[in-house]
């Protein structure tokens, strides 16, 4: 049934072929050839000579309509084939020089549109230009297409790998408050103490970071202070929020914006003002900031509590071995420290301080301040 309505539709194009070469010829002869021969056949002649090319284009067209099947049929097995080792690229490539050759070939259509009238002429030469610049747009598009395709491609990886690089995520922006994440904001016993600097490295801090200008204010003047130990405490926090900005392009946060911060004059009632503000945390190991902050229902994240939580676990009942250095708060007790700083208070060991001694852990307390071990000479 196929081949019949296949054959039926090319005896039916062969008739219209037919007879636009009727149409082509005519005009040739009448227009081109011998202007002379104007008006020479007569309409029955013309007719006649109209079904003539129709009914020869119409059988030559059947007849030929098996063997156009047949190859048709080996075309497409062959383009099959090609195409399988043909890359997307080049057939992205090829389809879009296929429609950039379409449109050229429109636009030049539009120029002699005007200067061919006779219609049978304008038609043939347009399907010979739709058809040759189709061909040649998809050729030359399947060819350099892969190549440009290649080199927008490189183009976009190149930029997003730089993207990635310039990526701060650490900083804080605008987009930040928009995309809800949350501000970690660094106060300045947490700068001083340096350990948020190793967190930060080991990326477990997560989300923006924020230094308030304000922290850097007061770091500059405990810099600046009399006392030998607060200017070094003060230096030292000088260095580390150098480090961090250095390593990490986080910029001092302008609080001049901030109205509300103006008529605050305590750096500790700032920062909590400044977290209630931007819906962010504290960052901290200073132990009455985190009860303050608990109290006003800011989020606190201590350090000190991150570090006590990482402590290896002591049960009582163990034994541990540790130097006595000092004498304890009472008279009998002695005083020792592990080599992380939790203080061990050893009962009746006044006598053995100065020596290394075993000992049971009879209890341990912990609390946000850090960690205390109790216990008795073995």
């Amino acid at each position: 049934m196929f081949r019949r309505l296949f054959r039926g539709f090319f005896t039916v194009l062969g008739g219209l072929i037919g007879y636009e070469a009727f149409a082509l010829s005519r005009y040739l002869l009448t227009k081109v050839n011998n202007p002379a021969m104007q008006g020479g056949l007569s309409q029955s002649e013309e007719l006649w000579a109209g079904i003539f090319f129709v009914f020869i284009f119409g059988v030559i067209f059947y007849r030929i309509a098996p063997a156009l099947t047949r190859k048709s049929r080996k075309v497409a097995d062959t383009i099959e084939n090609d195409l399988q080792g043909v890359s997307p690229n080049a057939l992205i490539g090829g389809t879009v020089g296929l429609v950039v050759g379409l449109v050229i070939a429109y636009l030049l259509t539009q120029i002699y549109q005007d200067v061919i009238t006779q219609k049978s002429l304008y038609l043939t030469v347009t399907i010979l230009l739709y058809a040759a610049m189709a061909f040649l747009g998809s050729v030359v598009g399947s060819k350099k297409g892969p190549e440009l395709i290649s080199i927008y491609s490189a183009g976009r990886r190149a930029q997003q790998a730089k993207a990635a690089a310039e990526e701060n995520n650490y900083g804080y922006n605008a987009k930040d408050k928009r995309s809800q994440r949350v501000p970690k904001i660094l106060d300045t016993s947490v700068i001083i103490d340096g350990r948020i600097l190793e967190i930060m490295k080991t990326g477990f801090l997560e989300g923006p970071v924020v230094i308030p200008e304000f922290v850097l204010v007061e770091l500059r003047h405990i810099a600046d202070s009399s006392d030998g130990l607060k200017r070094n405490r003060g230096r030292r926090g000088l260095d580390i929020l150098n480090k961090i900005q250095t390593e990490y392009g986080i910029e001092i946060y302008n609080t001049d914006s901030e109205k509300a911060l103006k008529e605050i004059p305590e750096v500790d009632v700032k920062l909590l003002k400044l977290a209630q503000i931007m819906k962010g945390k504290v960052v901290t190991n200073d132990f009455n900031l985190n009860k303050v902050a608990v109290i006003k229902g800011v989020p606190v994240l201590n350090i000190n509590e991150l570090a006590n939580a990482l402590k290896p676990m002591v049960i009582p009942g163990e034994t541990m071995t540790v130097a006595l250095i000092k004498q304890g708060k009472d008279h009998s007790q002695a005083i020792g420290y592990l080599d992380d700083g939790t203080m061990i208070v050893v009962e009746d060991g006044r006598r053995q301080i100065g020596q290394t001694v075993d000992i049971n852990v009879t209890s341990v307390l912990q609390t946000a301040a850090g960690r205390m071990i109790f216990g008795k000479l073995k």
